[in-house]
Formats: C-alpha cells, sequence, structure tokens
C-alpha cells in the first residue's frame, strides 16, 4: 500500500516489524532474529501497465471513440515498456511491445488529416526501436525495413539513415551504408557514432 500512494520522485521510510520483515529467524549475519527493519525507498519512476490493460480490453469500436491523446499515452507506455526490455537485453520482448504499440496506432480510424500526422509523428520513434531492436537480434533485412519506413515519414531523420548504415554494412552493401552515412553526417558532422561507422566502411 505504501508504496503504491508514492508519486515519482518521492523518498519515503518504511517500518517492518519482524513478521512482515525476516521473522523470528532473521538474516545471518546481516540481520538478526527478531529485527524491526527501517527500509528508505525513492521511487525514480514507474509505468502504468494498468491502463495499457484496460484499454487493449476495450473492443474496437471503444478503442475509436478514446481520444486520441489517450490512445498515445498507452503507445508511449508500451514504448517505454520495451524501451526497459531493451536495455535489459531482452530484444524479442522489446520488440514484442513496439510492435503492440504499432499495430494499435494502425487500428486506430483516422478521422482527419491532423489526426493522420499525429499518428505518423507518434508510430516514427517505433519504427527507429524497431530498426535497432532488429539489428540487436542480427536481422539486418528486417532492421533496414523499418528504417526505411522511418525515413518515408521524415526523410532527413538522421537515426533512421544511420540505421540505414548499420543495416547495410550486416549486410556488406558498403556503397549504400557509405552514402547513407554520408548523408547523415551532412546532418550531424559532429556525431561520433555516424563517423565511426563512415570511417570503417571507407576502409
Amino acid at each position: 500500500m505504501g508504496l503504491q500512494t508514492m508519486r515519482k520522485g518521492e523518498f519515503s521510510r518504511f517500518l517492518f516489524q519482524p513478521q512482515y520483515a525476516y521473522g523470528e529467524m532473521g538474516c545471518p549475519p546481516l540481520i538478526p532474529p527478531a529485527a524491526t527493519i527501517l527500509y528508505e525507498v525513492q521511487l525514480l519512476d514507474f509505468l502504468d501497465s494498468g491502463k495499457v490493460d484496460d484499454f487493449i480490453a476495450l473492443d474496437p469500436d471503444e478503442q475509436n471513440a478514446v481520444p486520441l491523446s489517450a490512445l498515445t499515452d498507452v503507445v508511449n507506455t508500451l514504448r517505454s515498456f520495451g524501451n526497459r526490455c531493451f536495455n535489459q537485453s531482452r530484444y524479442d520482448d522489446a520488440k514484442d511491445r513496439y510492435k503492440q504499440a504499432m499495430t494499435l496506432l494502425a487500428n486506430r480510424e483516422k478521422q482527419n488529416e491532423e489526426e493522420k500526422e499525429r499518428i505518423r509523428t507518434t508510430v516514427l520513434p517505433l519504427y527507429l526501436n524497431l530498426s535497432l531492436t532488429e539489428l540487436r537480434l542480427d536481422s539486418p533485412h528486417k532492421a533496414l525495413k523499418y528504417a526505411n519506413k522511418a525515413l518515408e515519414i521524415d526523410s532527413h531523420n538522421t537515426k533512421a539513415l544511420f540505421r540505414c548504415g548499420q543495416a547495410y554494412m550486416e549486410l556488406q552493401d558498403y556503397k549504400n551504408a557509405q552514402n547513407c552515412l554520408i548523408t547523415a553526417q551532412a546532418k550531424k558532422p559532429f556525431d561520433s557514432d555516424i563517423n565511426s561507422l563512415l570511417r570503417k566502411v571507407a576502409v
């Protein structure tokens, strides 16, 4: 109950009687028998899986009736879950989260051009996430596919160009890799990752 009432960034102390901590035995040699334990907790961040579950439980008509802002909130939460999995090297789980988010966006019945543009803006980082994830999964063809989809949305996106360069490198297509990286370098000439990979292509 205590954690559920905390806010992001909050610092709290919790005092636990032995029966709710390590009991009569304790945990030798660090914790003596029948010890009352003081925990100090700071809530750095959290992800609300409940709102994702609630949205997915809706039927398609109900999902389309939800404001777009609520949908993008759910999508961004799924993306954050995917990022957490990625950072833990759980690449298949990350991929599943990203694709689940993309499916929700694809199922949305677009009402007007403004909504279509907002959805395109929301799906762009998902394509970039999927491209990098496929590279980690040793699937450069899929990585290239997602990077190109990102470029269809934003042809000047440096990350998408860099992902294409990485994928072409893995496919040993050095000419296309160099072309993508040179274009990316023109937009970010001091980017160390771009310059490092470009030097490898030139060797």
